[in-house]
């Protein structure tokens, strides 16, 4: 059913000037079974990320122990995976433009069954690390793909509700991921669970080929290769409240990166949780963030995505001053500092669906291009804060100020770099009420 929507109403009923704000998209004419199957397909998917980035975190002490490696080395791993997601985003979004969503997507799908494979086999931490670009750059089609379906289909305040069933759907994967790991970590060592990804990414192949049709019509492909997607990168980077928004999104990201690199070594090294406790606290903080997305879909029913995003941010910031005084104090102990964490969490998961759908609204013509740039930046920013914590130790602390410094800066950029008065203009449906 989901497919023949798709391919009936691929192109949907738009103006000719692509400036200009369309008034039909093929979503607004799918039924709700035909969009919750969508969300569940893309859902399944994006899963692959988080799966990829966080199913072998109760496993970093013994891979360092494992690969006789040092801690810092083997966050490393992690942020390999994050700059392959930022680096295939940047490829794979242009190139879904021109030849349609589907090819990229399996191909890269391909691409992340051989790295987890060879993965199983790494000899030593170097051969791991390099390893895990390749994941990372396979994923990445999963990623930008699923977020420019979306923007085919929908648009706007509707962008922003799918895009926050979507991260119900794609939330179970950090919840479930270290609880997974933790399992599979009772009766095999941690290569197995690349094992697991390698299976589960060919799972996901039959899936994306069986049940996600074509949704970029022929007619609405980029043309003029390489000089044209120069053009709609420079396109975006001349639009300031696009470049602003995805800096929110990537700091915001920054945030919740460094709690996934650092939180193994910190509540099981510093507070002693085993493998088992560490996977249940994991998942507490991500049933925090999904329940945030979904509360989203509520709140824009009254308040319009860039109130939402503000007030987001200002919290998050405010809870990431606490988990700092908490984390240097040890005041409270392990309660208070995990209240605080979830409370960035929650913060960020009202941030990371609305800052896209902002951001995403103002570039219909070039969606691919447009969720490459906001995927490469969100990694690529996230990368970055793994090893920024992980510079000055593996301790609480260097966690905290990194997560905190990643919501304040996020705060700042939305207040001083994003003008506005350019966003109530830009798409009409920001200020519809979801039904």
């Amino acid at each position: 059913m989901m497919k023949q929507s798709v391919e009936e109403t691929g192109a949907g009923t738009r103006t000719a000037d692509p400036t200009i704000t369309e008034n039909v998209l093929p979503g607004d004419r799918m039924t709700n079974r035909q969009r919750v199957q969508l969300v569940l397909v893309l859902g399944a998917l994006i899963a692959i990320g988080p799966l990829t980035i966080d199913m072998y975190l109760p496993a970093l002490p013994a891979i360092t122990a494992g690969l006789q490696t040092t801690e810092t080395a083997v966050q490393l791993t992690l942020t390999g995976t994050l700059v392959g997601l930022a680096l295939g985003q940047l490829l794979i979004g242009p190139l879904s433009d021109v030849v349609g969503r589907r090819i990229p997507l399996l191909a890269g799908l391909a691409a992340h069954i051989v790295a987890s494979v060879l993965c199983v086999f790494a000899p030593n931490i170097e051969v791991l690390g390099a390893l895990r670009v390749l994941q990372g750059l396979g994923v990445a089609a999963a990623t930008v793909v699923a977020t420019a379906v979306v923007r085919d289909l929908f648009s706007g305040a509707s962008f922003a509700r799918i895009f926050s069933r979507l991260m119900l759907v794609m939330g179970l994967a950090p919840i479930l991921a270290p609880t997974l790991g933790s399992g599979l970590l009772r009766w095999t060592e941690w290569r197995g669970v690349f094992a697991a990804l390698a299976v589960l990414g060919a799972l996901l192949i039959i899936v994306a080929a069986l049940q996600l049709q074509e949704t970029l019509p022929v007619a609405r492909r980029r043309h003029g290769g390489v000089a044209a997607t120069l053009r709609d990168y420079r396109g975006l980077f001349n639009d300031r409240a696009f470049v602003g928004l995805v800096l929110v999104a990537g700091l915001a990201m920054a945030a919740l990166f460094a709690y996934v690199s650092g939180s193994s070594f910190v509540l099981q090294r510093e507070y002693g949780l085993d493998e088992q406790e560490f996977g249940v606290a994991f998942g507490a903080g991500a049933v925090g963030l999904i329940a945030a997305t979904q509360f989203n879909v509520r709140l824009l029913r009254r308040y319009t995505p860039q109130q939402i995003l503000v007030s987001a941010l200002i919290a998050g910031t405010a809870a990431g001053l606490l988990l700092v005084l908490f984390a240097a104090t040890g005041f409270g102990g392990l309660g208070t500092l995990l209240a605080a964490l979830w409370l960035v969490l929650a913060a960020a998961g009202l941030a990371l669906p609305n800052a896209p759908a902002l951001a995403m609204s103002r570039h219909s013509e070039a969606a691919g291009t447009a969720a490459a740039l906001l995927g490469a930046v969100q990694f690529g920013i996230g990368a970055l804060s793994a090893p920024l914590a992980g510079l000055f130790g593996t301790g609480s602390v260097p966690m905290a100020i990194v997560i905190a410094g990643g919501m304040a800066a996020a705060l700042v950029v939305m207040l001083v770099v994003v003008p506005r008065a350019s966003l109530g203009t830009v798409d009409p449906d920001l200020a519809v009420a979801v039904h």
